[in-house]
């Protein structure tokens, strides 16, 4: 794998997305046939690994539970050592992007949360960009240069879903300032609860694909983590 920034080259986990997808079958509630594109950005330093691995499982379920509105197209990338940032071109199968996590190893080093809100405007500028989400512990950066990031990127219409591990201070106030310029959500969850990463990046999955009203649908089914970030949708969307 090189530096440069595009040159990286089991079924559904709860009954919930499963009921989800078979009722909006049954409405015909598909998303028209353009894929939803989803930018799943990860923190790749010193201690991730086992967060790492975690998300390489649940990858998989991403796309079963976007597939009956329309199926969705993400593109991976993460920081990790000392200014060593990479994404993967967009794929739209399981298998590539497992290969692909698998393949990776986590290294010491700072945090580039701005690096990665400004290759997610990169990306919305040249096609648009449904949604990017976020998972990582800790923020070393300034807080005002993310918000300056964030807000551009919130021009282009791409929510950040901000996903915190763990309960660093400062991360949250940076991720939510990240999630509410953006008009996206922030979610603090806790590692010894994989069930709930798992929700919220498939609850991701469902909004890139089949948008806001499909997310509102999902989280009538979905535990409260993925309630919470409907909530803030809606309320951002609506002024409130």
């Amino acid at each position: 794998m090189t530096s440069n920034d595009r040159t990286l080259t089991s079924v559904a986990s709860t009954a919930d997305v499963d009921t989800f997808l078979q009722t909006l079958d049954r409405r015909g509630a598909r998303a028209s046939q353009t894929r939803g594109r989803l930018l799943f950005a990860l923190d790749a330093t010193g201690s991730r690994q086992a967060a790492w691995d975690r998300a390489a499982r649940i990858q998989a379920d991403m796309f079963l539970a976007a597939q009956a509105l329309g199926g969705l197209q993400i593109q991976l990338c993460f920081y990790r050592g000392y200014g060593e940032f990479k994404a993967s071109p967009w794929l739209a199968e399981a298998a590539p992007l497992l290969r692909m996590m698998t393949s990776v190893s986590c290294r010491a080093g700072e945090t580039q949360i701005a690096r990665v809100l400004q290759h997610a405007t990169n990306e919305a500028l040249a096609r648009r960009v449904s949604a990017l989400v976020f998972v990582g512990d800790c923020c070393e950066e300034a807080i005002d240069a993310l918000a300056a990031k964030a807000g551009e990127l919130g021009t282009l219409g791409v929510p950040a879903f901000m996903f915190h591990e763990g309960h660093d201070p400062r991360a949250e106030r940076a991720f939510q300032e990240v999630a509410r310029l953006t008009g996206g959500a922030y979610c603090r969850f806790d590692a010894s609860s994989p069930d709930a990463l798992r929700r919220l990046l498939c609850a991701v999955a469902v909004y890139a694909a089949g948008g806001g009203p499909a997310l509102l649908r999902h989280a009538d089914g979905a535990g409260a983590e993925v309630r919470r970030i409907a909530h803030q949708i809606t309320s951002r969307r609506e002024g409130r």
